[in-house]
């Protein structure tokens, strides 16, 4: 195998300060490298996602861009693109057509989902979030997940099958202390090969300015405990949330754009979150992930975040 010097970036999304969201490892140049290379080095990384770019081939399109997990490439996912877009911006990229409006500078990123438009504004990147479908899952589906999670059918408010490139369960909960203190079965959940998101409302009177108290038994909420400043890196939040992705090979993932796209979507559509409103997720990791989601005139609905690069070099690959 001949190795190559190739740009390589890696960033924190979903965050304005270095170490507080997700991380994302992107190679500017992934030309030439096969299948197997690719998901070599996304293993290697061991970052729940690691991004190649390459040229387009599709005449709107700015660059192409392939998502991988340790476990498997991605159709789409959230905080690659902006994540990538961010690095593909830094490293000099163009965008073909230069387009200013009152939302800023726009690119056009195309991936296995299609093409997906990004918005640059000010020092947040916003994705337009992909087309949704959804249903109610039956129960061979939803109880074995929600034994899984240890809750109880009180805890569970509302749930659905999303599905916008990626496919998740989402659940809506009763309460944010009852989504930090979810400690799941992730070998179960990797065995039912779901993806599951959890999430639940503040109330608007009870905004979160203190770390809520949570299971001393949890492994990862000890950790948390251990890093109560997370909740102050961060405008205060609406919506709580957390992703598990076992079949991916991460268990948890600190900030998830593209879950977040689609909860956005079911929860505005059914009356259940304003139409835009700010979500945490990250808070058990001892991360502050803040993702902005929003829906415009016409509908359409966008999910935003700072990006910041931690790492600014080469690699060998």
């Amino acid at each position: 195998m001949t190795l190559r010097t190739r740009r390589f970036q890696q960033v924190d999304v979903f965050t304005a300060t270095p170490y507080w969201g997700n991380a994302l490892a992107v190679v500017l140049d992934g030309t030439d490298l096969s299948d197997a290379a690719m998901q070599r080095f996304a293993r290697w990384t061991h970052l729940s996602e690691t991004t190649f770019v390459l040229p387009p081939t599709q005449p709107e399109a700015d660059y192409r861009v392939r998502i991988f997990t340790p476990g498997g490439e991605l159709p789409f996912a959230g905080h690659p693109t902006l994540g990538t877009c961010h690095a593909w911006l830094a490293a000099g990229g163009k965008p073909r057509h230069i387009r200013q409006s009152g939302e800023g500078a726009v690119v056009v990123q195309e991936c296995k989902v299609g093409l997906v438009t990004i918005r640059a504004s000010g020092d947040q990147l916003a994705f337009q979030a992909p087309a949704l479908t959804r249903s109610a899952p039956t129960a061979e589906v939803l109880d074995p997940v929600v034994q899984a999670l240890g809750l109880s059918s009180e805890q569970i408010l509302s749930v659905q099958l999303l599905n916008n490139g990626p496919q998740f369960l989402g659940l809506l909960l009763d309460d944010p202390q009852t989504v930090l203190a979810v400690n799941p079965r992730h070998d179960v959940l990797r065995a039912l090969n779901l993806k599951v998101g959890i999430a639940a409302r503040y109330p608007i009177d009870e905004p979160p300015e203190h770390p809520v108290l949570i299971s001393r038994s949890n492994r990862e909420a000890r950790a948390f405990s251990n890093t109560a400043a997370a909740t102050t890196t961060g405008p205060t939040p609406d919506l709580e949330v957390r992703v598990f992705v076992a079949p991916s090979g991460v268990p948890e993932d600190p900030v998830t754009g593209s879950f977040n796209a689609s909860l956005a979507q079911w929860l505005m559509a059914d009356g259940l979150m304003p139409t835009r409103y700010i979500a945490a997720q990250g808070r058990v990791l001892g991360r502050a992930g803040r993702v902005y989601l929003s829906q415009d005139a016409q509908g359409q609905v966008w999910v935003g975040g700072q990006v910041v690069t931690c790492v600014d070099g080469t690699v060998r690959l």
